[in-house]
């Protein structure tokens, strides 16, 4: 089965960690964030990701590789110019032509998730569903798309980004779609999926299913960090080993005498951590370094970035190549 992923977003609440690098392309814990998708995918069956690109396409092929990933065919498309959720999908689909199967997975590419799709599959199947939608229950829906839903799964109502600060059963970002749908996408332009064309499928073959299990859009600080302990924790199932305590530390790191590092931290290779200097609930990523006793907490530096000695972070994010000297 095929899997067409969007990853052309830019990213900017994740910024400045993503000023040079894609979100999809910024290591969590050990690997890019996109491998994650990637295996979880293979582990659904899916044999050929399509890669639909905006931002920084070739830091996306250097960071994942050039032709495939665990097993999984990679097939990179770059979009000319943004085209919106449902155009890039139908952009992908041109690019690839009669390669592509009556049946395929489309998926947002910035969703942290271990969600059955093998169930969202065989329900479309079972209902001859045009497309299905892969739902998730969260307390607080005002950021999200909230889909209703019939007693048969029929979508009765998709309302996007309401606002409204309450429960609900949230647009998950994956989708099984039937090729033939391609033809509600204009071709050449920018469509929404969530906006345009699925209110237009209500009523003539949108389904959707409610899945269990974890499922985060990891596009803030706050939530990369905390999927990074949710991986390392094992709160979400992943080719990584769950340490259970949050910690990983690359063995081509450097963690001086007298340091302490944790709880919860990532120390990727290439870092340094000083002598007396403390690092806790941070994630230091390949090259960063902190200096003799400075003390880092709930913060994330990008690759080369600096705490210089006696430096003090709290909450923060420190660019790439960026130093943060001692507080005077």
């Amino acid at each position: 089965m095929q899997a067409v992923v969007l990853v052309g977003g830019e990213g900017t609440r994740l910024r400045p960690l993503t000023t040079h690098v894609p979100k999809p392309a910024l290591t969590l814990v050990d690997r890019p964030f996109l491998a994650y998708v990637v295996e979880w995918l293979a582990g659904h069956g899916v044999d050929e990701v399509v890669l639909a690109c905006g931002f920084l396409p070739d830091v996306l092929r250097q960071e994942l590789g050039e032709h495939e990933h665990e097993g999984v065919r990679l097939t990179y498309v770059v979009e000319p110019e943004p085209r919106g959720t449902a155009g890039a999908i139908r952009f992908a689909a041109d690019a690839l032509g009669e390669r592509l199967g009556d049946r395929f997975l489309a998926l947002n590419g910035d969703i942290l998730t271990d969600l059955d799709l093998g169930a969202l599959v065989r329900s479309h199947e079972e209902r001859g569903a045009r497309a299905s939608i892969a739902l998730y229950q969260v307390d607080d829906a005002s950021h999200y798309g909230l889909v209703t839903t019939g007693p048969d799964g029929d979508v009765i109502e998709f309302r996007e980004k309401t606002g409204e600060v309450a429960p609900g059963a949230i647009n998950a970002g994956a989708y099984v779609l039937e090729r033939s749908l391609l033809a509600e996408i204009a071709p050449d332009a920018q469509v929404s999926i969530e906006r345009e064309v699925f209110p237009r499928l209500i009523g003539a073959g949108l389904y959707a299913l409610a899945l269990d299990g974890y499922w985060m859009d990891f596009g803030t600080p706050e939530r990369y960090l905390q999927a990074t302990w949710d991986i390392l924790e094992g709160r979400v199932a992943t080719r990584v080993r769950p340490t259970g305590h949050g910690m990983f530390i690359d063995p081509e790191s450097e963690i001086a005498a007298g340091a302490e590092v944790g709880p919860r931290a990532v120390v990727a290779a290439g870092c340094r951590v000083g002598a007396g200097a403390e690092v806790a609930g941070s994630v230091l990523l390949a090259e960063s370094s902190v200096g003799d006793g400075a003390r880092v907490s709930d913060s994330i530096l990008a690759p080369r970035a600096a705490a210089e000695a006696g430096a003090v972070l709290a909450g923060a994010v420190v660019g790439r190549d960026e130093r943060v000297p001692a507080q005077t």
